[in-house]
């Protein structure tokens, strides 16, 4: 067992080096900078610091490049990281109407305060391959840059919420739990919800989404609002008794207007999906959104149809993507014991069953 041991850390090792290797590639291709990746595949950038629980570009960039572009692997590393990493004190919430919009869209009214602000996004391209990139170092045309709105942004569930049209959000200064150092408890509160899904797979949060667009869970939501942009981050130092801005980050919210008939207390009216992510990721902040607003129906007195969307444990605890991986990729590792109980056990039932068939055919000859 010991020669064994011995020569598996041999065979590891190798397996690190060539991997390294197999990272760099063909040597005589420029390798790829941090800053390059951290520029050029920044919605990849973003991808790993929303799922990986720490805004950080030039790490998400760094992990990138050692996951060779896998981002799940990306994901994993950051986590890991993050766990180093000692907590000096907790930011105050961060207030989303002091967003400098880079991108600000509504689906329920043309005119809103503030406009509409398309910034840069693919929804209006044609999906053609560009071949002009494959030209490289041409620089792109510079685009006409709006100037920033200073003044503050209000949400459009504001002007719904002044007819008393939608749902009003009760306030709620409990602290949510912290995943990052708790494990999940069920049932959760929506703040724990919604964390779990901030750090959800976005293939996954999507899959759900899109399944309550098909009729999986009665969800046929407006798009009330998504803003990309930076907000200020404070935090409140003890020592100076107010806050101060610490810094800024990037990041995508969604508000989705959904219809509800109503209930013995509540009038007919709108209510809400929301979702909140770091960084530019607008798909996975309007799926979670949808899948926020489907895990509602108990509060809101709703009929569950049973609906994968609507099942708190299903989505809750297979949306992570590290443990969905981890606990997947397991299985490719050595199970020589168990295989081998599970081999004898099959030979075991193939030589009773043999033996049975050899008596019964002795009784029929007999």
């Amino acid at each position: 067992m010991y020669v064994a041991v011995k020569g598996g850390e041999r065979a590891i090792d190798n397996a690190h080096t060539w991997l390294a290797e197999e990272r760099r590639g063909d040597l005589d291709v420029a390798e790829l900078s941090i800053a390059q990746i951290r520029e050029q595949l920044k919605l990849a950038v973003t991808r790993v610091m929303a799922e990986g629980s720490l805004y950080d570009p030039d790490l998400a960039a760094l992990a990138i490049k050692q996951a060779r572009g896998d981002l799940i692997e990306a994901i994993f590393l950051i986590r890991a990281y993050r766990t180093t990493l000692p907590r000096f004190g907790v930011s105050n919430p961060i207030d989303t109407a002091d967003m400098t919009c880079d991108r600000r869209v509504s689906a329920t009214y043309k005119d809103v305060p503030g406009g509409q602000v398309l910034g840069p996004t693919f929804d209006y391209t044609h999906r053609l391959l560009d071949f002009a990139l494959a030209a490289e170092g041409e620089a792109p045309v510079p685009a006409p840059k709006a100037e920033p709105r200073r003044e503050p942004t209000p949400h459009v569930t504001e002007f719904l919420n002044k007819e008393g049209l939608i749902q009003g959000e009760a306030p709620n200064d409990e602290t949510p739990p912290d995943l990052t150092r708790e494990p999940i408890k069920l049932p959760g509160t929506r703040p724990l919800r919604l964390q779990s899904l901030a750090r959800g797979d976005e293939g996954f949060v999507l899959s759900m989404a899109y399944s309550t667009q098909r009729g999986y869970g009665r969800n046929h939501p407006f798009v009330g609002e998504l803003r990309i942009g930076q907000v200020p981050v404070e935090m409140e130092i003890p020592e100076l008794g107010f806050s101060i801005e610490i810094g800024e980050i990037e990041v995508t919210e969604c508000e989705t207007v959904n219809q509800f008939t109503g209930s013995k207390t509540e009038p007919p009216q709108f209510t809400r999906g929301y979702g909140l992510t770091l960084g530019m990721c607008e798909r996975k902040a309007i799926s979670m959104a949808l899948v926020d607003r489907a895990l509602r129906w108990e509060e809101l007195g709703e009929d569950n149809v049973g609906a994968p969307a609507q099942d708190e444990e299903f989505v809750l605890m297979h949306s992570d993507n590290i443990q969905a991986s981890g606990f997947l990729e397991h299985i490719k590792l050595p199970h020589y014991v168990d295989f081998q109980s599970e081999l004898e056990l099959i030979r075991k039932i193939r030589r009773e069953v043999a033996q049975a068939q050899t008596e019964q055919t002795q009784e029929a000859a007999e």
